[in-house]
C-alpha cells in the first residue's frame, strides 16, 4: 500500500529553505496554503525556522513520528538521506533533486546506492527527479508538490510521466471546473511505478476515473496486469507520447527514460479496456463526462435540442464515435405531442424549439428517461433571451439525479453575461457536464460509451492446444542455441511448425539435386524449391526460388543451376514444398518486446505486405476473439470473405493457425522474430508454406 506516500500524517522537508523562489520553500508553502492536516517539519541545518515554521537540522531532531519525506538536496547526500529516513521510521520519500540516471553513469551508480539502502530500511522511494503528489481530501489536503494549481476536492485521479505535462492536464481540468482526487508524477519512477499508482487508484472509492500520461513502461507486463484489474472497475483514459520518431526523441531527451517509436504501449492500452487519446484537450473533456455522469448500458443516444444546426453535427460526430441514434417508440412520441409546443419536432432528435422552457425540456428528458430504447441523452441547450433558462436548467439538474442514464449537455451562451453564467454554475453544481460545442460534447459521451462496450466485452482465454510437442520444438531450439546459431535451418522451422499443429505443405529437406529429386517424388508434383542458407534473407530477390516443377528433372536442373549462382554464399541446402497455387496469400509473424513478451502480426502476404503494409497487431497471448478481431480488422478485410465471384478463405482455419503460433512463442520466449509469409489460405484449409525464426 501508498498510504504513507498519499495520506501522510506528518512531513519532513528536507532542504527546506528560507528563499522564497527555491523547491524547498514552494513545497513548504504550498502545504500550508493547501491547508495540509498533519504537521510539516522543515530540516535546515543552519535556519531556526522556515515559513513560520521551526526547523530542526536534521531528521532525527524531529520530535514525533514522521510518514513522508521530501528531498530537495544534491543528488550527491541523497543516499545517506535516504538511510537516514529510514532510521527514523520513515516509510515513504519523494525525491525532487535531479542528478541520477537521467544524467548518466554516475547519475546511476548514487541512484542504485540510494535504492539499496531504501530496501534495507523499507523506505518507498517515488522519483527521483519528480514533482510529487497531490491528495484533495478534505481529510488530508496534501500538496507534496512544488507546482501551482490547486485543485477542488473532485473524482478524477492524474498519474503522469511528466510534470510538465501532469501540470498541463491539472489545469486544463481545473479550467474546466472539475475537481480532482489524487495526482502524482513520479520522474524515473525508481522505485513506486506508474504501475503501482494505477492499482492504488483502482482501490480508492473516492476516484471515478483515472487519467493517465505516459512516454512508456519500464515493466509493460506489470502495468498490463495492473491495468486490467482496474479497468474492470473503473475507466482509465490514457494518452501516450513518442508516437512519431521526433516525438521519440524529444521524449526520451526529456524525461532520460523510456520511449521509442512502438505500438505495444497502444496495444497494451486495447488489451486492458484503456481508452486511449491522442489529445490531451480530448481527455480532459472526456473526464468530465467520467466524473460526474454513470457508464450508458448501451450505444443508443436520444438528443433534445432547442436549435437545429448543432443537433446535426452532433448526431455526426456520435454516429462516428459508434453510437445510434434511433427513432422513438409510438408511445414516446405520444406523451411528447402532450408536452411539447405545436412546432416541435417529434423524432430523435426532439427539438423543442427555440421558445421551449422548463416544462417542454422536462417533457422530452422525461420521455428519454423512460423510453427503454435510449440508453444515454445528449442536450443542445442554447440560452435564448427569451427562456427561462434557470428554469431550463434546474430541470435537466432534477433528471440527472434521477436518471441512470448519463447526461451530457452542449451548452451554447454568451458568457459575458451575468444570467447566463449563473444558469451554467446551476447546471454544473448539479453534476451535468457542459461543453462550448457540439462535436466536444458528442466525443465525451462518445468516451463513456466506449467504456461500456470495453467493459462488456469477453476477450475470452487463449486457447490451450493439447496435441502440440512442446519438448520437440524446444530441444530444436537449445541445439541451434548451443551451435550458436540465431536463424533456424528450414527444416527446424518446418519441424517447429508441425510439432504446434500448424499446416504445412508437404516438404522435404535435401543437400543434393537427387536428394531434391528423391524429396520431390515422395511429396507429389508440382513442387518449389527454395535455397536454404542461413546467409540468404529474401530468397526470391536472388532467385532462390522455383515454383511449380513437374519433374524430377526439372528439380535437379534447378537445384544445380542454384548451386552454381548462389554457392558464393556458402554452404547450401535445399527445401523441397508441394506446390499450392491459388490461394489467398496471407502473414503472421511475430516479434519479442523488452518485458512484454510477443506482438502477433497478421495481414495479407506475399508483396501485399510490402506494399500495402495492411497489417494489425496484438500482444500474445491471443484469444479466439481477439484473433477474429484481427481478421476483420485489416483494411482488406473484405478480400478474406472473396469478392467479384472469388471463394473467400477459412478464417476459423486462420483463427485456429494464429492461436497455435501464440501458444508456441508463449511455450518459446527465446524466440525474438518469426514470419510465415506467405500463408496460402484456401476455402477449407490454410498452409504455412513459407516461415522463418530467428532466436
Amino acid at each position: 500500500m501508498l498510504d504513507a506516500l498519499f495520506e501522510p500524517r506528518a512531513i519532513a522537508v528536507v532542504g527546506a529553505s528560507t528563499k522564497e523562489l527555491s523547491i524547498g520553500n514552494v513545497i513548504i508553502r504550498n502545504l500550508q496554503t493547501y491547508g495540509y492536516r498533519g504537521k510539516i517539519y522543515p530540516v535546515n541545518p543552519t535556519a531556526p525556522e522556515v515559513c513560520g515554521l521551526k526547523a530542526y537540522r536534521t531528521l532525527d531532531e524531529i520530535p514525533g513520528e514522521v510518514d513522508l519525506a521530501h528531498i530537495i538536496i544534491p543528488s550527491r547526500f541523497v543516499p545517506q538521506t535516504v538511510e537516514d529516513c529510514g532510521r527514523k521510521g520513515i516509510k515513504a520519500a519523494i525525491i525532487n533533486s535531479a542528478g541520477f540516471c537521467e544524467l548518466g553513469e554516475e547519475g546511476a551508480r548514487l541512484q542504485e546506492d540510494f535504492l539499496s539502502r531504501a530496501r534495507e530500511f523499507g523506505v518507498r522511494i517515488f522519483g527521483p527527479n519528480c514533482q510529487g503528489i497531490i491528495n484533495s481530501d478534505p481529510a488530508v489536503r496534501a500538496y507534496c508538490n512544488f507546482t501551482y494549481t490547486y485543485p477542488d476536492p473532485g473524482h478524477i485521479s492524474v498519474v503522469a510521466l511528466s510534470g510538465g505535462v501532469g501540470s498541463v492536464i491539472m489545469q486544463a481540468l481545473a479550467d474546466l471546473g472539475i475537481g480532482q482526487r489524487l495526482y502524482a508524477s513520479n520522474g524515473n519512477a525508481c522505485d513506486i511505478s506508474m504501475s503501482e499508482i494505477v492499482r492504488y487508484y483502482g482501490k480508492d472509492q473516492g476516484t471515478k476515473a483515472i487519467i493517465l500520461y505516459t512516454e512508456g513502461f519500464a515493466n509493460p507486463r506489470a502495468f498490463l496486469e495492473a491495468a486490467r484489474e482496474v479497468t474492470a472497475k473503473k475507466p482509465i483514459l490514457a494518452m501516450k507520447a513518442g508516437r512519431t520518431e521526433q516525438g521519440a526523441k524529444a521524449a526520451s531527451s526529456h524525461t532520460g527514460s523510456l520511449a521509442g517509436v512502438d505500438i505495444a504501449t497502444e496495444l497494451i492500452f486495447e488489451k486492458t479496456g484503456i481508452l486511449s487519446f491522442t489529445d490531451e484537450g480530448e481527455m480532459t473533456r472526456a473526464a468530465m463526462a467520467f466524473a460526474t455522469q454513470p457508464i450508458p448500458a448501451g450505444n443508443r443516444v436520444g438528443i433534445i435540442t432547442n436549435t437545429g444546426g448543432p443537433a446535426v453535427i452532433a448526431t455526426d460526430v456520435l454516429v462516428a464515435c459508434g453510437l445510434d441514434v434511433p427513432k422513438l417508440s409510438e408511445r414516446s412520441i405520444e406523451r411528447l405531442r402532450k408536452s411539447q409546443l405545436p412546432e416541435a419536432a417529434l423524432e430523435n432528435p426532439i427539438d423543442v424549439v427555440a421558445t421551449a422552457g422548463g416544462a417542454q425540456f422536462r417533457g422530452a428528458l422525461d420521455v428519454l428517461l423512460e423510453e427503454e430504447g435510449i440508453d444515454s441523452i445528449f442536450i443542445n441547450f442554447v440560452t435564448a433571451p427569451f427562456a427561462d433558462t434557470h428554469e431550463i436548467a434546474r430541470q435537466i439538474v432534477e433528471v440527472n439525479k434521477l436518471s441512470g442514464k448519463p447526461i451530457v449537455c452542449n451548452f451554447l451562451t454568451n458568457l459575458s453575461l451575468e444570467g447566463f453564467r449563473i444558469t451554467m454554475r446551476i447546471l454544473k453544481e448539479g453534476g451535468i457536464p457542459c461543453y462550448a460545442n457540439p462535436s466536444d460534447a458528442a466525443r465525451a459521451l462518445g468516451a463513456l460509451a466506449k467504456y461500456g462496450r470495453l467493459k462488456k466485452r469477453d476477450l475470452g482465454l487463449p486457447e490451450i492446444f493439447a496435441d502440440v510437442d512442446a519438448a520437440k520444438a524446444r530441444s530444436i531450439v537449445e541445439k541451434a542455441q548451443r551451435a550458436g546459431s540465431s536463424v533456424l535451418a528450414a527444416a527446424d522451422v518446418y519441424t517447429i511448425f508441425e510439432a504446434y499443429g500448424i499446416p504445412v505443405a508437404g516438404w522435404g529437406g535435401a543437400a543434393t539435386a537427387a536428394e531434391a529429386a528423391a524429396a520431390a517424388d515422395r511429396i507429389g508434383y508440382p513442387v518449389v524449391v527454395k535455397v536454404d542458407c542461413a546467409q540468404i534473407d529474401h530468397k526470391s530477390d536472388l532467385g532462390g526460388v522455383a515454383v511449380n516443377l513437374k519433374d524430377a528433372a526439372a528439380v535437379r536442373a534447378t537445384v544445380e543451376e542454384m548451386q552454381s549462382r548462389l554457392g558464393s554464399f556458402g554452404r547450401l541446402n535445399f527445401l523441397v514444398q508441394k506446390f499450392l497455387p491459388g490461394g489467398r496469400e496471407l502473414i503472421v509473424g511475430a516479434t519479442a518486446q523488452r518485458e512484454l513478451g510477443h506482438l502477433v502480426m497478421f495481414g495479407l502476404g506475399g508483396i501485399y505486405v510490402e506494399v500495402l503494409k495492411d497489417v494489425v497487431f496484438k500482444i500474445a497471448p491471443v484469444t479466439g476473439p481477439e484473433a477474429r478481431e484481427m481478421l476483420t480488422t485489416i483494411k482488406t478485410a473484405p478480400l478474406l470473405d472473396g469478392i467479384r465471384g472469388e471463394t473467400g478463405v477459412d478464417r476459423e482455419g486462420i483463427v485456429n493457425l494464429v492461436q497455435r503460433v501464440s501458444q508456441l512463442l508463449t511455450d518459446l520466449p527465446m524466440i525474438q522474430e518469426m514470419d510465415m509469409n506467405p500463408i496460402m489460405a484456401f476455402a477449407d484449409c490454410v498452409y504455412a508454406v513459407d516461415g522463418r525464426i530467428r532466436i
